[in-house]
């Protein structure tokens, strides 16, 4: 089976690529490098031992994503290619509804045009908005509160009247948790080009002198310590959670959280990660982040039962392997 992964260089985009040549999946990959690297391509290669064909294109790029489809049979694609800070999209909302529905509608056609009618999304928990309840369940309210969030639910909308239309489509959509941590080797992990807007990446940037201070956004939301609460997994869990969606593409239209069911607070983070890697991480309170809630995290026993989908690795395994990641590429 070829596999098409836009935005593979990217941080989940990259594990995922991992997964699937590991599993002997033949792969294409298309990413346009705004916030991802060359490099990653040889670490893949290193990692696996195996060669793939790069396109370095823009997918909202009509013409150029079609010569991807002229060029390979493509079987499935995964589409983890667009925007994805939440503090930017508030900032610059027009920037994230142009791209991430753009690219997506441009996929969908040439997946449609060339009879290759399956798809993995790369969603997210922030469809969920401000939970009502917690744990989240796939079939929660959907409310979102920022222009990423929304642009995600925008989509999920598209493809679920996209199937209602053909039902020879298939498709499942993932929303993501928060995934943090790195591959083993500490040849890929999340290395944004510009100042990191998630939590551990900015960690990882003042752990190691390049930043000098963590912003805390708010430490008065209404959690145990007052940091926002996340559902943290580690994304070489995430990444084979995508393996695993494959074998549900045989028509219909699924949805799963991918997550492991435990919220920790920012704070949780930051002590686990000095424990662990025997580093301090000098951090600040400033104001709340627009779009921010106070806590989200997710049931994922639909995705264990329909999926076969469990999360293996825990907090401090997240935290060792982010660090050591920064270690291997200073």
């Amino acid at each position: 089976m070829r596999v098409l992964v836009t935005g593979g260089l990217g941080y989940i985009g990259s594990h995922t690529c991992v997964e699937l040549l590991n599993n002997d999946y033949e792969i294409v990959v298309v990413d346009n490098l705004v916030n991802s690297k060359m490099t990653v391509i040889d670490n893949i290669n290193k990692i696996t031992g195996k060669n793939f064909p790069f396109y370095n294109i823009d997918v909202c790029d009509k013409d150029a994503l079609e010569q991807v489809f002229k060029n390979h049979k493509i079987d499935v694609a995964i589409h983890f290619a667009g925007y994805k800070a939440v503090g930017e999209s508030v900032e610059k909302p027009l920037k994230y509804y142009e791209n991430n529905l753009l690219s997506t509608i441009v996929l969908c056609e040439l997946l449609n045009k060339y009879n290759c009618k399956k798809l993995v999304f790369s969603s997210s928990a922030t469809v969920y908005g401000k939970p009502k309840v917690l744990p989240l369940t796939e079939d929660c309210p959907l409310n979102t509160t920022n222009p990423y969030g929304t642009t995600k639910l925008i989509i999920e909308g598209m493809l679920k009247d996209l199937y209602i239309s053909d039902q020879n489509w298939s498709i499942v959509i993932l929303r993501y948790f928060n995934p943090i941590g790195a591959h083993k080797s500490g040849l890929i992990g999340d290395d944004p080009n510009n100042t990191p807007n998630n939590l551990m990446p900015y960690i990882l940037k003042v752990a190691s002198g390049e930043l000098p201070v963590l912003s805390i956004f708010g430490a008065d939301y209404d959690t145990s310590d007052g940091t926002g609460v996340r559902d943290y997994i580690h994304v070489c869990d995430l990444a084979y959670g995508h393996l695993l969606a494959l074998n549900k593409l045989n028509s219909g239209l699924y949805y799963y959280n991918l997550g492991t069911g435990i919220g920790y607070s920012v704070l949780d983070i930051i002590h686990t990660f000095e424990k662990v890697n025997q580093v301090k991480v000098p951090y600040k309170i400033v104001e709340r982040r627009a779009g921010d809630i106070a806590s989200c995290y997710a049931n994922p026993s639909k995705a264990s039962k329909e999926l076969g989908f469990k999360a293996e690795k825990n907090l401090e395994d997240m935290c060792k392997s982010a660090w050591n990641f920064v270690i291997k590429n200073r």
